[in-house]
């Protein structure tokens, strides 16, 4: 779970309930007809921008924002210094049956295309095209909610004006006046908090999220064809640390023995 993204959520809400009830009765801040307006408004506008297929989605893609499941670019490069560890000293068709009890699809296809004897060329533009893509999906999903984020708050001025009409109209009772702005307004109040609360928020996080797991693909590319060129596993090491923050580059030590590539006997001792 990802507790920055509860906590932000659940803290906005409590710090909005408590300013509104500090003014008077929440109970003036609740119009069913206006929230129909603004959600109903919102997720049509948005039903129209996307495929559907992509719209019923938008469930399962804001569960990503909320579940972390973003691996250690530090664990990523042990794993990758340690297979170029066995490659070194047994070759790279060692690697085939290590390549299977990895966790990360990504890895492991670039650990078989070396594996297999594919060109450095061909597995670069192989694992690069991949990336796009992901890339591309992970882009759409933070488009959906940046156009959600964006509809928001014009349906609740949409919202608003279909108030002040009704209101506008019923010019002749002037008790009426205030209650009819009141209410008015409450639509534009729930777009703006849909959008700054919520929406928007949603998809910053994903795109944050987006960024490390490209990042953290990218050094795995590096470190996969610097496997195949047989480079030494310390070279790999220093080399895969340009792409951790400095401060976080001296976590990532050579261990004086290295840990054993899971499903294999690799001896313990560097050489």
């Amino acid at each position: 779970m990802d507790r920055a993204s509860v906590l932000g959520i659940v803290s906005g809400f409590i710090l909005l309930l408590w300013g509104m009830s500090n003014g008077g009765d929440l109970r003036m801040f609740w119009d069913f007809a206006s929230v129909l307006i603004t959600v109903g408004g919102t997720l049509t506008a948005t039903l129209i921008s996307y495929r559907l297929s992509t719209f019923l989605e938008v469930m399962s893609i804001a569960k990503n924002a909320f579940v972390s499941q973003e691996q250690d670019i530090s664990e990523t490069i042990n794993t990758i210094v340690r297979f170029a560890d066995k490659a070194r000293r047994e070759g790279l068709l060692a690697l085939d049956q290590d390549a299977d009890a990895l966790d990360d699809p990504f890895l492991q296809k670039g650990i078989r295309l070396v594996v297999d004897g594919t060109t450095p060329e061909l597995v670069r533009n192989i694992l690069e095209t991949e990336l796009a893509f992901i890339a591309q999906r992970h882009k759409m999903g933070q488009s959906l909610f940046e156009t959600m984020g964006a509809f928001a708050p014009a349906f609740g001025m949409v919202g608003t004006l279909i108030g002040l009409i009704q209101m506008l109209v019923n010019l002749d009772t002037p008790e009426a006046i205030g209650p009819g702005m009141a209410t008015a307004l409450v639509t534009t109040f729930y777009g703006s908090v849909l959008a700054n609360l919520v929406f928007l928020p949603i998809a910053n996080k994903l795109k944050n999220k987006s960024a490390a797991e490209i990042f953290r693909k990218e050094a795995i590319i590096e470190g996969v064809l610097s496997i195949q060129a047989g480079d030494n596993p310390r070279i790999v090491q220093e080399k895969l640390k340009s792409f951790v923050s400095p401060k976080k580059r001296s976590e990532i030590q050579m261990p004086s023995r290295l840990r054993e590539v899971p499903g294999s006997e690799i001896p313990l001792d560097v050489r």
